[in-house]
Parts: C-alpha cells; structure tokens; sequence
C-alpha cells in the first residue's frame, strides 16, 4: 500500500484509531503464525493507545500470551548504584513501559524487551570515552551524535558496550524473527526514538547516542528530571534503518510542535536532516508506512496537502 497519512481529531481519536490498526494487524498475523512481535515507543504519544491496546488483551479480544514486545530505547546514567536501581528509577524507559502498559496487562505479554541501557555506568563509560578516543567517532550534527565504538576498540568496556548491548539487541530481534509491527512517535526535530537529526541512516541500527543540550533542557522543562545532574547525558536507542525495517509502522504525532517536521518528512527527499523520512523508503520498498496525526500535527500537511498527494501519499481525513 501507499504511504499513508490519517488525521484525526484530537489525541483520543488518534490513540482509538491507531490501535484499531495495530488490533487489526494483529489478529491478521495471528491467523498464519503462533507469536507476533510489537515494537513498542516511549513519551505521551502512544499512552492512549496503550490503554486501548490493554483493554483489548484483557478482554481477551487479543491473546496477550502470543505477543513479544520490543522497546525502541533506553537511557544510559540514570540514578542508581546499579542496574537494578537504574532500570527501577521513576524516568527510566522500562519504568514508564511497566506503568503505561505493561502493568496493565492482564495476562502478561510472553515477554518484553528494553534496551539494555541501564547496565552501562555512565561514568566509566565516559571515561574509557575519554582514555581511548581512537576507538569511536561521533556522527550527526551537534543536536545528538551517534558514538561509534569500533568492533575491535582496545578499551574492553567500550567493545563490551558494542558487543553486548548494542549488537546483541539487533541480534535479538533477528533471533526473533524480526518485528511485526513497529509503533514509533516523532519528535520536535523529526527525530524517531534517540536517532537525531544529523546521524546517517546506513549503519547505525543501534545507537549509543550523547544527548544534546535541548534534549536535556526540554526533559528538565517537562519536569522530567528534579536537578541537571540527574538528566542522563546518553541513551541506547534502535536507529532508523532498524526500525523501519519491521514490515508495518505507525507513526504517531500529536500537538502544533510536530507539525512542521511531519510535514518535512512527507514533501522533503528522506535525509538524516529529518530522520522519520525514512519512512519514504521504507514505502517504497514496499512496507506499510502510516502516519496517524491529531489535527494540530496535521496542520502543515492539511496546508500542503495537494503537494503532498501528487507524490502518490495517500491522505485520509478522519477529522
């Protein structure tokens, strides 16, 4: 199918519609195989939809014990003297997974998954970043860089770090036969997950992102994190080229601040400049791209409609 823009009304339409689909998909796949994989986001986006999508597996409408999820990231310094500590710490991914959604289910998923963020120590991993700066190299622009850990750096906790927590995440998936659906929102510079704008998209299919200073002051500003010291300075994250490989992706966007780089990612060549235009590719590789926009996201798209449609994108207004 096309790529796909829905618009509706407001966040509440947006959640019901959304995981009307991913309801859909679901049961479609169900039909030919024993297990479905759902790739699962983070942030205020997808919250509705995890409450539609628990209300549906409690009735049994969905059968929770076929389902295997897969978060797209994870912080990396959190507080906390230990993993344990870190990955329980009220801001961390896997807390915000466990309270939106995963708690809510009743029965459980067969299993879940969140990148492995919280085993790294933030300050030793900036110390062997320090001691070793031939074993990586930063990619992107100043508003977030991929660090990249060479396979073979000398630092034995920087190769750890690639090793077994970036590459054996992707290799995980593999393991699991890929993900069936993938749910991802967009942030305010068009950035999926921690993939930033700026970092190439071949190559980079997990992430050890160092977080730009917006990214820091935007969190404080959320209320997010007390104090400055207590704001990670990076995170695990899938990058584009792996998220979007999973056949399906929704793409949520609620509220004016998406507007215009949801617009960007539509009518613009797909370019790192705004990382969710990787879904142009990955439509027309033949998948199932599809947008699903609140009316104040889809402002720039409804003003550029007719643009945006003559470049084969379907438009649906629901509003």
């Amino acid at each position: 199918m096309p790529q796909t823009v829905i618009i509706t009304r407001d966040f509440e339409h947006m959640s019901c519609v959304a995981a009307d689909l991913i309801q859909t998909r679901i049961a479609q796949t169900l039909r030919v195989q024993d297990t479905f994989t759902l790739g699962l986001a983070t942030g205020h986006s997808p919250t509705g939809v995890y409450r539609h999508l628990a209300q549906a597996f409690n009735d049994r409408t969905l059968e929770a014990e076929k389902i295997r999820s897969i978060n797209l990231d994870e912080y990396v310094g959190l507080p906390g003297c230990n993993a344990q500590e870190r990955a329980l710490h009220s801001e961390s991914y896997t807390f915000f997974m466990i309270q939106e959604f995963f708690g809510l289910l009743h029965p459980k998923f067969a299993a879940t998954h969140v990148p492995w963020g919280c085993l790294i120590d933030e300050d030793r991993l900036v110390r062997e970043l320090d001691a070793h700066p031939d074993d990586w190299q930063a990619q992107g622009t100043d508003k977030g860089q991929a660090i990249v850990i060479r396979p073979d750096a000398a630092s034995d906790y920087l190769r750890w770090v690639r090793t077994d927590i970036l590459d054996a995440y992707e290799r995980l998936i593999h393991d699991l036969g890929g993900i069936d659906l993938h749910l991802i929102g967009v942030g305010g510079r068009g950035h999926a997950a921690f993939h930033e704008v700026g970092i190439p998209f071949e190559g980079n299919r997990m992430l050890l992102v160092r977080l730009d200073d917006n990214t820091l002051e935007n969190a404080l500003t959320d209320g997010h994190f007390l104090a400055r010291p207590e704001k990670p300075r990076y995170a695990i994250s899938m990058g584009a080229e792996l998220i979007y490989q999973a056949p399906c992706v929704i793409m949520l966007a609620s509220g004016p601040r998406k507007a215009g780089s949801v617009a960007a990612s539509l009518l613009d060549e797909p370019s790192p400049a705004t990382p969710i235009s990787y879904g142009q590719i990955h439509a027309q590789r033949g998948n199932d791209m599809i947008y699903v926009l609140d009316r104040d996201a889809a402002h720039d798209v409804c003003e550029q409609r007719t643009a945006i449609e003559a470049r084969g994108i379907l438009v649906q207004d629901l509003a």
